[in-house]
């Protein structure tokens, strides 16, 4: 006989009922979730976006440098480059549903990978390998490499892909240059000169320039992408490492390391608006490759534009700077030397 209820239901039954349900169904509206990196931990700390606390620490490869999230924000992977005099050549794979790690790919003779970015598919991803001077095609289901790209020397680090995923653009730390990867023939393009120590790396919605970070020069890089030369720079902090896009693509945030900033760039106009102070007062740092500094590293900005969350890995805490004011808002603690950072939307 088919279960029916009555016709009117008195107001506290409709609470008690209400209340049930809400408990019976997941939030539709969760809190978006922050991936930290922990470099000097071998491990990725989960914390929850409203206020900062551990939700999870799950165990990865020596070494995590960066970390990136699927389009779909199911699959995160994790590249572990190892330490000082010990190189590392795999990726962890984190489910994030389960939160689980699924499994570690082993690169085999591709050791050091930094740079990651994932394809419109969500099931492969580009790797840049250091060691081995090349860029990698790496399908996450099947645990293998597809394809290995040789992008030449000079210490070949971060990587960021074209909105149709065709090409790639990699950045040369101590060539202080840009390669230009054609991803559907799997070879390099074109070497553009760019500054002295180019790092960091971001795109235009757009498509139009590639910005790069020119470390040793203090400054911000625009790449053409039709004529592949630089056509204009940017002054930004001391010995700039990281570049993110704001969401609606007005913004660049540039984490300079030495003088522990972040600067603000307006895209349109081309120019700095604001550095922000990322060191805390009384702050005791731990010893980087800068001394015992901040180190702010890496950056992200949160899906609604309204945060953005900076990696003091001198000082194991994530800044994080409400955009609207472009100041610091809150501090949350970290793991040991806290570096990548990527989001995890919910709901």
């Amino acid at each position: 006989m088919p279960y029916s209820t009555p016709t009117l239901l008195t107001p506290l039954r409709r609470a008690c009922l209400a209340g049930l349900l809400l408990g019976a169904l997941p939030m539709a509206h969760a809190a978006d979730v922050l991936l930290v990196g922990n470099k000097a931990g071998a491990s990725v700390s989960a914390l929850d976006m409203v206020n900062g606390k551990e939700l999870l620490k799950l165990p990865v490869g020596t070494g995590p440098h960066e970390v990136i999230v699927a389009g779909d924000g199911r699959l995160a992977v994790v590249g572990n480059y190892g330490a000082q005099g010990k190189a590392n050549n795999s990726l962890s794979v984190i489910d994030w549903p389960t939160r689980k790690v699924l499994h570690t790919i082993d690169l085999g003779q591709d050791s050091r990978p930094h740079g990651i970015r994932f394809f419109p598919d969500n099931q492969r991803v580009v790797v840049t390998t250091e060691d081995s001077e090349r860029l990698l095609v790496v399908d996450l289901a099947q645990g293998k490499v597809l394809e290995r790209i040789d992008v030449g020397g000079g210490q070949p680090h971060m990587v960021v892909l074209s909105a149709d995923a065709s090409r790639a653009y990699v950045t040369h730390v101590k060539g202080g240059s840009l390669s230009v990867v054609d991803l559907v023939q799997h070879r390099k393009l074109a070497s553009v000169p760019t500054g002295n120590s180019t790092e960091g790396i971001a795109i235009e919605q757009s498509g139009k320039h590639v910005w790069v970070s020119n470390r040793e020069d203090d400054e911000v890089a625009l790449v053409d992408t039709q004529t592949l030369k630089v056509v204009d720079r940017i002054k930004t902090g001391r010995f700039p490492i990281r570049i993110v896009m704001t969401p609606d693509g007005k913004h660049a945030l540039v984490s300079c390391a030495k003088s522990a900033e972040l600067s603000v760039i307006d895209v349109a106009n081309r120019r700095e608006i604001k550095r922000i102070d990322l060191t805390r007062k009384g702050a005791v740092y731990r010893e980087t490759l800068l001394g015992a500094a901040a180190l702010p590293i890496g950056a992200v900005v949160a899906p609604d534009g309204k945060r953005a969350f900076v990696a003091i890995s001198g000082g194991d805490e994530i800044a994080v700077i409400d955009t609207a004011t472009w100041s610091v808002q809150a501090r949350w603690p970290a793991g040991p030397e806290p570096d990548a950072l990527a989001i995890i939307p919910q709901g």
